[in-house]
């Protein structure tokens, strides 16, 4: 075999184990903390030997790391350049598959589509003071990293947050784990519902993080 040929043919074995909506969504998963075969099972709504064999393929090809600790083993995302090939996956994808259009579509018109801004848009508006960041993933996610500044409210305490929530004349944006998670689209939409003026950050915190955003990882306590 030639050179590309051989590069070729590992390029492909990588990208065949991306073939599969199951790993996909562990990936996703594993980009907000590294997590055990039992946490990933429950989250991905999977056996756990069904969860095992999607990680096992997933190493084989460098996508995800192990360590042991204790009697478990846990699961690494092997790098934040992996959540960029995803993203760059998942950009062509809504360009050029109708269905994720007709998808997303249908997802708006039932819920209502909500207004969203772009890294680029927060980083301005977080320069001149006048944004509130709300990190609304679940508490353990929010403890392994969080854009500075932000506070946890999980999905679940969102209505008990709110009651007596004051932004104090800021903008209110809310990130959860990915553009394609509903958490920040339900706290945007109860905020709003309330006259507050609040946005939805477009992506996730692992997309932050894979541009080179700033992070947060120490625990904070959640509001």
């Amino acid at each position: 075999m030639t050179l590309k040929k051989e590069i070729y043919e590992q390029i492909a074995q990588m990208a065949q184990q991306l073939a599969s909506p199951q790993r996909l969504e562990m990936l996703e998963y594993l980009a907000q903390a590294p997590r055990s075969v039992e946490e990933l099972a429950e989250l991905a709504g999977l056996s756990v030997a069904n969860t095992s064999r999607h990680l096992q393929q997933l190493r084989r090809v460098g996508l995800v790391t192990v360590e042991r600790a204790g009697r478990q083993r846990i699961y690494h995302l092997a790098g934040d350049d992996i959540v960029q090939a995803i993203r760059c996956l998942r950009r062509s994808a809504e360009k050029h598959l109708a269905e994720i259009s007709r998808i997303l579509e249908h997802y708006w018109q039932e819920q209502g589509e909500l207004p969203a801004i772009d890294f680029d848009t927060l980083r301005q508006i977080a320069k001149e003071d006048r944004v509130l960041l709300l990190d609304v993933r679940p508490p353990e996610e929010y403890a392994r990293g969080h854009i500075p500044g932000a506070l946890n409210v999980p999905p679940d305490q969102i209505d008990t947050f709110l009651e007596h929530f004051d932004p104090k004349g800021k903008t209110v944006v809310a990130y959860c784990r990915g553009p394609y998670c509903t958490f920040s689209h339900k706290a945007v939409s109860a905020m709003r519902s309330k006259a507050i003026q609040a946005l939805r950050l477009e992506e996730g915190l692992p997309e932050w993080r894979a541009e080179g955003g700033a992070i947060e990882t120490f625990s904070q306590p959640s509001a």
